[in-house]
């Protein structure tokens, strides 16, 4: 049985675990901001200004977000960013292609706190308004030079356990360089966000296409959800 303040860390149902990031009002694990902002002052001496422009973000904002997108109020994209009509995809179709872009709610890193999508604030100005695409994180993309900066530092273990669980592309979620996510912590959560416990929550959630999820919840977990172990760092503090 899981104890309550940790099912309510698990899936995102309060946020007494989360403190606040005064740079960018966001809501951050303490552990992953502490790292964060140690990353931050060696990034500063590079050149660049991170910010933090996705922090924590709960079972209903998530839900929010999902349910949009199953019941068409908000686009569903392919792997190309191109919008689907999705009228014309089957139930099963419809959850896959909005995993592609959009974690399942209960599911989600972002519930943790451990997780948090980052820019280049140096590289923009105060009022550009981040897409999140990998357009924007390629090389020859606005945030190139400083996801340049970041994968050395990644490399050389100088990250302070932050790491990318969406590094690449392999067939579940599109690759999302600007993610990050704190190694030590959600490493321990992702071990008690088990199938038993995610289709428990799910059941009880009001979530659009439910039935579906569940039918399918093996393959959204392996595809979509678990990180393997061996792409989390060794939890190096350097």
């Amino acid at each position: 049985m899981l104890d309550v303040s940790l099912r309510r860390i698990l899936f995102g149902l309060g946020d007494t675990h989360v403190i606040l990031d005064p740079e960018s009002d966001q809501l951050l694990h303490p552990e992953a901001l502490v790292a964060f902002q140690r990353l931050c002052r060696d990034a500063q001496d590079a050149g660049f200004a991170p910010r933090v422009v996705s922090g924590f973000r709960d079972f209903k904002r998530q839900r929010i977000i999902w349910n949009g997108k199953a019941q068409g109020l908000r686009p569903v994209l392919d792997s190309r960013g191109v919008a689907l009509e999705i009228s014309r995809l089957t139930p099963r179709d419809l959850v896959f292609a909005i995993l592609r872009w959009s974690a399942l709610p209960g599911a989600s890193r972002h519930h943790w706190g451990t997780d948090f999508d980052v820019i280049d604030a140096a590289a923009v100005p105060e009022d550009y308004r981040p897409q999140l695409t990998p357009q924007e994180a390629a090389g020859d993309g606005v945030f190139g030079p400083f996801h340049r900066w970041l994968d050395a530092r990644i490399a050389s273990g100088r990250s302070y356990g932050l790491f990318r669980p969406y590094a690449e592309d392999n067939g579940g979620i599109a690759s999302e360089r600007w993610h990050l996510s704190y190694a030590p912590r959600a490493w321990e959560l992702q071990q008690l966000l088990t199938l038993e416990r995610l289709d428990e929550q799910l059941r009880r959630s009001n979530l659009a296409l439910c039935d579906t999820v569940c039918e399918q919840l093996l393959e959204i977990y392996t595809r979509f959800i678990w990180v393997p172990d061996h792409c989390y760092p060794k939890f190096s503090q350097r």
